[in-house]
């Protein structure tokens, strides 16, 4: 059965992430008195942030605590500005590989879908600065692009339901008039990105250990492969194929 959708995570697998959302996220938390070390943030990566400072505050104040939502509001929003301000202001790079992948697919007809824990507004600041999604639509699509992306999703088109929860590649795969999950693949950096594509049951779910997390991080999660680089996707299809 040939592939006929890739669902692409943003932030350390398409985008070049130089651990620019971990450096928000932790000045977001230290603002407002957030505990949380490195090493745990990098762990909740992929995650919807808000999701992420639910949890970190239910870890800090203690399950039932009044103050959580609150507490984790707040912190969203300067997370927002900080994320939102830093994007703007600084340059944009895709990973290595990513535009001779994004050839290949579109020479094959294979749709491109991009997922991402981002909401909105961030996912639209980077796909600007990138150039890949001036051609979308009101849906944030355009099958018929020759370049760049098909399909962006994030949490807001799918009712807030981020990863792991496989919605967003169940999404992608109603856009693009896909039916059967065996026609898909799903590729992350992160843990989170891994059970998402677990979760979907998809033909594969593949990780790329040049971005956020190393081989050794993500091979302690159930996967279908781990990748050095993006690009390495090319032979994989290639091998389905055959």
């Amino acid at each position: 059965m040939p592939i006929k959708l890739v669902v692409l995570d943003m932030a350390g697998t398409t985008v070049l992430d130089q651990h620019e959302v971990e450096f928000c996220f932790k000045q977001a938390a230290v603002k407002n008195h957030l505990q949380a070390s490195d090493e745990r943030i990098l762990a909740l990566q992929g995650y919807a942030k808000l999701l992420v400072f639910r949890m970190l505050w239910e870890e800090q104040l203690g399950s039932g605590h009044l103050q959580i939502e609150e507490k984790a509001q707040q912190s969203y929003q300067d997370f927002t500005e900080i994320l939102e301000n830093h994007y703007k202001s600084n340059p944009i790079y895709p990973t290595e590989g990513c535009l001779e992948l994004f050839s290949y697919l579109h020479n094959k007809g294979i749709v491109i879908a991009l997922t991402t824990g981002f909401y909105r507004k961030v996912a639209d600041i980077i796909l600007a600065k990138l150039g890949w999604g001036q051609s979308l639509n009101g849906n944030y699509m355009n099958l018929t692009n020759k370049a760049g992306i098909h399909i962006s999703i994030t949490p807001d088109e799918v009712g807030g339901k981020g990863r792991p929860a496989p919605d967003m590649i169940e999404y992608a795969m109603k856009l693009a008039g896909i039916q059967d999950k065996s026609q898909v693949i799903n590729i992350g950096d992160t843990p989170v990105d891994l059970l998402f594509g677990k979760n979907a049951a998809v033909r594969l779910a593949l990780g790329v250990c040049n971005g956020t997390h190393t081989r050794a991080q993500l091979s302690q999660h159930p996967n279908d492969g781990l990748m050095e680089k993006i690009n390495d996707l090319i032979e994989i299809i290639e091998d389905v194929k055959s």
